[in-house]
């Protein structure tokens, strides 16, 4: 049997050793797993487990704006700020309201960014594989880099 400081470890490990669309993608599941957490919190009233949750998946949003790269991404990258804005602002109105809809919705938009960057992670780790990928581009290389 596993006890807590082995699991920590393990999950310690599957971060450090993680591409970063692996990293990306395990961002995205957390913030899924919270988020469906608190709505069940809602649904069974239980005010300080979806308070809790909510805050844990605001967090994570908040992440993934500040790892936006506006300078590879570009005009993606304004668009995802944008997205995630939206998603952690409408997460605080459904905490104040204690609204389940609200976070249904946002787990909506939060899972069909996570399957687009699935498919990407998988379209990264061939280039990667063909040394297509992880350097930084310039005029010379060519190389593109994985720019959440």
């Amino acid at each position: 049997m596993y006890n807590q400081a082995q699991m920590d470890n393990y999950k310690s490990i599957q971060i450090e050793t993680a591409t970063p669309e692996r990293l990306l993608l395990m961002l995205y599941d957390g913030a899924i797993r919270f988020l469906n957490v608190a709505i069940q919190a809602i649904e069974d009233k239980q005010i300080e487990t979806t308070h809790n949750n909510l805050l844990k998946a605001e967090a994570i949003i908040i992440e993934l704006m500040s790892v936006l790269n506006f300078e590879v991404g570009g005009e993606i990258s304004k668009n995802l700020f944008s997205l995630y804005d939206f998603m952690y602002r409408h997460l605080v109105q459904a905490n104040i309201k204690k609204d389940a809809d609200m976070v249904r919705e946002v787990v909506g938009l939060l899972s069909d960014l996570r399957k687009t960057w699935a498919e990407a992670a998988i379209i990264a780790g061939q280039m990667r594989k063909d040394g297509k990928l992880g350097e930084q581009p310039g005029p010379t290389t060519g190389a593109i880099t994985f720019a959440g």
